[in-house]
């Protein structure tokens, strides 16, 4: 929570109760939660939040870098509190969205016209198939 409080300060970006809450249910998190997910979570503990504030809270914690947006492919937008560079397994059946690391996708060489038509400030590397227990189905 600290290092929350300080990028907060940081971004000029109030540190309220209902910011707080959300940060805290991300980081339980471990299904890279969509808002709607997030939203039907903290409205327990703030019944008159919004939608709207806890989708914009997500997207204000993704632009200064203390979770990230992990793109649906015409699903909703999911976040991830971990910033660390990892990658992502994405089910194609259930959703499931699963966290890992390789060097050798951490190392992947950027292709020249990429390199010199663009700047490239992060790489992630989403793999898509049938997670163990689909499979099994």
């Amino acid at each position: 929570m600290r290092s929350f409080r300080k990028e907060c300060r940081e971004h000029n970006l109030k540190i309220t109760p209902q910011r707080t809450v959300i940060y805290i249910e991300l980081l339980k998190a471990r299904d890279h939660p969509s808002a709607d997910v997030l939203y039907k979570r903290v409205r327990d503990q703030f019944p008159n939040i919004s939608f709207d504030t806890v989708y914009r809270t997500l997207l204000s914690f993704s632009e200064i870098g203390i979770a990230d947006v992990v793109e649906g492919y015409g699903e909703p937008k999911r976040f991830d509190p971990d910033t660390r560079d990892h990658h992502h397994f994405r089910c194609i059946k259930c959703g499931n969205i699963i966290d890992f690391q390789s060097e050798l996708y951490d190392s992947i060489k950027i292709p020249q016209k990429i390199e010199k038509d663009f700047i490239v400030t992060k790489k992630k590397v989403i793999l898509e198939g049938l997670c163990k227990d689909c499979r099994s189905k």
